[in-house]
């Protein structure tokens, strides 16, 4: 399985991250999700679940950013489009993000779906999975990070990654 994101000069578009104009930010959070190819799906794969977090978030705050996850996107749709979070429809659904949790200070109004890239210090290298798995997830939307990967055990056929670079 293959992933593509077109990433010019190396790095995710700004529109996509902390440079997006003023619109597709809410509360400080880049809201328009990037658009994603996938390719050489497994033939007997039935959905497929994504996650899209920044391990280099761990000195900044402690823990690797939770920026994306979602689950049940059917196996046949390869392309997920240009603000593909807020325009999914079941049975597609989508968790929370670090946004969610109790121990970030803010408006918690941008906690479910993409929360684009944001790095405080420094480039960032942000890693997007997705894997193919052989049956829906029985997930509802606003599921934690944790819950994905427990309902994933023993359904996963295949996994793929890309690290997409986000600049400061």
């Amino acid at each position: 399985m293959e992933i593509t994101v077109s990433l010019p000069n190396n790095l995710l578009p700004d529109k996509y991250g902390k440079h997006a104009s003023s619109e597709d930010i809410k509360n400080g959070k880049p809201i328009i999700s990037f658009p994603i190819k996938l390719s050489d799906i497994p033939a007997d794969a039935k959905t497929i679940a994504l996650t899209f977090t920044d391990p280099d978030s761990i000195p900044v705050c402690g823990f690797e950013w939770i920026h994306w996850t979602a689950a049940n996107i059917p196996s046949s749709q390869v392309e997920l489009p240009e603000n593909f979070s807020q325009t999914a429809n079941a049975p597609i659904v989508q968790g929370k993000n670090s946004s969610a949790s109790p121990l970030v200070n803010g408006p918690k109004d941008v906690t479910d779906g993409y929360n684009g890239p944001y790095p405080p210090d420094k480039t960032h290298d942000y890693l997007l999975k997705v894997f193919a798995l052989d049956d829906n997830l029985d997930l509802e939307n606003g599921f934690w990070m944790n819950e994905l990967l427990h309902k994933m055990d023993g359904h996963i056929i295949a996994t793929a990654q890309k690290t997409i670079p986000s600049r400061v």
